[in-house]
């Protein structure tokens, strides 16, 4: 079964952030606090907030904050290449899902290396957020799920449309932004993506 990682944008309100992610998470494996702009306290706001929403702790993820995760008891901490080494944290927090954010295979196989849960790879198609940079595109994607052994999870400009794709790659979960925070209806969009992903509905 593969993965539904949501991302928040770091540009919405936090009453925003917390409405649509009470909408959606019902379908989602994941929901990431993605707001690099944001103080401790103010993510803490955040988590806070998810919980009294009914999203469950241990679907959601903080980026980069680490005391954050541990503090409030969620599902993991998503690094980044200026973040902690994944062997620091896996070392003192062994019960904390921790994640790495890559761009190539060294830096998967470094994060593989260092007890990283998985990585998220990335950008697979064009996307808004890295106008003028050359995706990646599936092809390196499937030589890099090749070549590492902890799952790898797909982002960058994925539409619906592109999930068997992603998948047949061997990708092992979908990573998705701005098409369900800045989208029109963003349930629909999500069950689309269930969808897509070859399960219509989703019950734990």
């Amino acid at each position: 079964m593969g993965e539904l990682h949501l991302i928040s944008t770091g540009k919405q309100s936090i009453d925003a952030l917390v409405h649509i992610s009470s909408l959606v998470h019902t379908y989602a494996h994941f929901i990431h606090i993605r707001e690099k702009h944001r103080s401790a306290k103010e993510i803490g706001i955040i988590v806070e907030k998810l919980l009294q929403a009914g999203v469950p702790a241990e679907k959601i993820v903080i980026n980069d904050r680490v005391d954050v995760a541990v503090v409030y008891g969620v599902g993991g901490v998503q690094l980044a290449h200026h973040s902690l080494s994944p062997k620091r944290v896996k070392e003192r927090f062994p019960f904390l899902r921790v994640g790495r954010s890559v761009h190539t295979f060294e830096e998967a196989k470094q994060a593989e290396n260092e007890g990283a849960d998985y990585v998220i790879f990335g950008h697979i198609y064009e996307t808004s957020c890295k106008e003028g940079v050359k995706p990646r595109g599936v092809t390196v994607l499937q030589q890099l799920t090749c070549r590492v052994h902890i799952p790898v999870i797909a982002i960058g400009g994925i539409q619906p449309a592109h999930v068997r794709d992603v998948f047949m790659a061997g990708a092992k979960g979908i990573a998705v932004m701005s098409t369900i925070f800045y989208g029109d209806d963003p349930l629909e969009m999500v069950r689309l993506y269930r969808k897509q992903m070859g399960e219509s509905t989703w019950t734990f």
